[in-house]
């Protein structure tokens, strides 16, 4: 999830303010301490309510920290994973592999984040620092844990899906940097206990948010998105 980018060299006149929205959002992963006002938090979880669902069944359910409750989740979670390292089975099957195109869209984009910190692909002891900061929610003062309602199953996740990203557009309209961090499949054991989370929801998400550090190196790079040949078909006849 984390991997997740705007496109390089976006028009310099973009058709409308949703264009210029998509081609400019980014993930953050290096942010300011301070915490982001009641009233914009509250407006961006507002227009994401805004999101499509299959038949309006608006599945997920989302907790958000701030203040003393991110840090205490921060260090519980940094805890749970140092002892005991990533749980499994996952609420959601995480990929089995990565092969063919999907593969080498990983690693440029792996190769894009070490070169902006100047680590060494090689440097596989500073490559996992960089990895641990996932846990660590890369320094955010907030955090939003994206729940989806077990009975819905697959179209659930799906719908709290399309919600996550209406909620990525919505703060960076109002100024504030997100990170989408799919490694919470891999502690959903201890964030549900963490939260009280009931047994009938499943840990989707969460995302990393605040004020991005706009000047850590972290923060300056892209990645590309593939061809809309590579991605679509269009049918005419």
């Amino acid at each position: 999830m984390a991997t997740s980018h705007s496109l390089d060299a976006p028009p310099a006149d973009p058709s409308g303010p949703l264009e210029q929205l998509l081609r400019e959002r980014w993930s953050c992963r290096a942010f300011e301490p301070r915490q982001v006002e009641t009233a914009t938090i509250e407006r961006m979880f507002t227009l994401a309510q805004l999101a499509p669902s299959w038949c309006n069944t608006q599945p997920w359910q989302v907790i958000v920290t701030s203040g003393a409750a991110t840090e205490r989740f921060r260090a519980g979670l940094t805890a749970q994973i140092r002892s005991e390292g990533p749980s499994r089975p996952t609420d959601f099957d995480t990929p089995r592999e990565y092969t063919g195109v999907y593969r080498e869209r990983r690693r440029e984009s792996g190769r894009q984040l070490y070169e902006a910190l100047d680590i060494g692909y090689d440097d596989r002891a500073a490559r996992a620092r960089q990895a641990f900061l996932n846990w660590e929610l890369f320094g955010a003062p907030h955090v939003a844990i994206v729940t989806t309602a077990t009975e819905q199953g697959t179209y659930g996740a799906v719908d709290s899906g399309l919600y996550a990203g209406y909620l990525l557009l919505a703060a960076h309209s109002l100024g504030l940097g997100t990170v989408p961090q799919g490694a919470f499949a891999y502690a959903a054991p201890f964030i549900r206990e963490h939260f009280s989370i009931p047994p009938d929801r499943k840990v989707l998400l969460g995302v990393a948010f605040g004020y991005p550090a706009e000047d850590h190196p972290v923060n300056r790079y892209r990645t590309t998105r593939a061809a809309l040949t590579d991605s679509v078909r269009f049918v005419t006849a």
